[in-house]
């Protein structure tokens, strides 16, 4: 049976944190079928686990798969990692690739944008707090020096030039 279909039947039973786990593994596995790895990121995208082992679990399975070759799987993990973006190790790999990673497609899909404008965790995750999102330190505005600098620099990536706040 083909693999993606697998996957595909597997997520009508998502409440099941047997289904969550069989996602993460073959999203985690850089010798599994590229499609079916993307589908898995895709739901992992949309229906995070709900325990929070299985979420940073889930977050660093994908955030992982940024270091690999297969341009369309990085690809699709960085568009994926918006919901785990809260754990430090996810959000260090998302930083890397927006910033550094030679494919364009990369660089612009990794969600740090959002991330940068929530700030530094003041709180881990845990069962009663994650799906929430964990709060971010923010005063509320973004210093545009912190932009200009970034410029002068030459980190121009388009989401952090955008996260600067309009007073």
């Amino acid at each position: 049976m083909d693999q993606v279909r697998v996957v595909l039947d597997a997520e009508p039973h998502l409440p099941d944190p047997r289904v969550h786990a069989f996602l993460i593994g073959l999203a985690a596995d850089p010798r599994g079928y590229d499609l079916a790895r993307i589908e898995c990121m895709k739901i992992l995208r949309l229906s995070p686990p709900a325990g929070p082992a299985a979420w940073r679990e889930a977050g660093r399975a994908v955030a992982a798969a940024l270091a690999e070759d297969d341009r369309l799987v990085r690809q699709f993990a960085a568009m994926a990692l918006g919901p785990y973006a809260q754990d430090d190790v996810v959000f260090a790999a998302l930083a890397a690739a927006a910033l550094h990673d030679e494919d364009l497609d990369v660089r612009y899909n990794a969600p740090i944008k959002s991330s940068f404008e929530r700030g530094p965790l003041t709180e881990k995750p845990n069962a009663h707090t994650h799906r929430e999102r964990p709060q971010r330190a923010f005063s509320g505005r973004a210093d545009p020096q912190h932009g200009r600098d970034a410029v002068a620099r030459g980190d121009t990536h388009p989401g952090l030039l955008s996260c600067e706040v309009q007073r």
